[in-house]
């Protein structure tokens, strides 16, 4: 698979405990863009962070929080990534943030001139 050099990087941010049909979120989100051929999808934890209710989720010690951010990211095709949101918003509900950028794609697997 070709990604184009002028891409777009999809990000979304969920919490840890979030689910979708019993499962994490984040793994039903990497799930369906696999199943949808999208190019490659990251999941990141966060050790710390709060969203729109401001309640500060740590990995921290004393205050231990099961439910850490979490931050997928999904680069691909514009065209691709657009077709892929209502399948998202689907997914997502009332919870977490997404978000879009444009990108440049410098290497995509293995270098073919090296």
């Amino acid at each position: 698979m070709r990604i184009p050099k002028d891409a777009t990087l999809l990000r979304i941010f969920v919490g840890e405990d979030d689910r979708s049909d019993g499962k994490p979120l984040f793994e039903a989100i990497v799930l369906e863009a696999r199943h949808t051929n999208l190019a490659g999808a990251t999941v990141l934890r966060g050790p710390m962070g709060f969203g729109h209710s401001s309640r500060l989720r740590t990995a921290k010690i004393l205050s231990l929080s099961e439910d850490l951010p979490m931050v997928i990211e999904i680069v691909d095709a514009p065209e691709r990534i657009e077709a892929f949101l209502p399948l998202l918003e689907a997914m997502m509900g009332e919870r977490g943030l997404i978000t879009l950028e444009r990108i440049q794609v410098l290497r995509y697997g293995p270098n073919p001139s090296a």
